[in-house]
């Protein structure tokens, strides 16, 4: 299980519009599905940075050459997820 820590930094006038609380920023892609743990993670995130890591080519294979570590996807966060009907 994942824990998150969130900092509130001001609370804004309703917006009446809006349904959901929306994400205003962040830092940081989310760790791939299939890297299990956030051990594991630091491990492959240290593989894919250096290149003479032994592990190195393995990963950006599995994961591809364009995965960015310090991308964050703010449309990608504040999605709205809708219910099949």
């Amino acid at each position: 299980m994942w824990q998150h820590r969130l900092r509130v930094e001001r609370v804004l006038p309703p917006d009446h519009g809006l349904r959901l609380a929306r994400c205003l920023g962040g830092l940081g892609a989310c760790q791939p599905e299939d890297v299990s743990g956030a051990w594991a993670n630091l491990h492959f995130l240290g593989a894919i940075r250096h290149p003479k890591h032994p592990g190195h080519n393995e990963y950006l294979e599995w994961i591809g050459e364009g995965f960015d570590p310090l991308a964050f996807d703010l449309d990608g966060i504040n999605e709205i997820p809708r219910s099949p009907r």
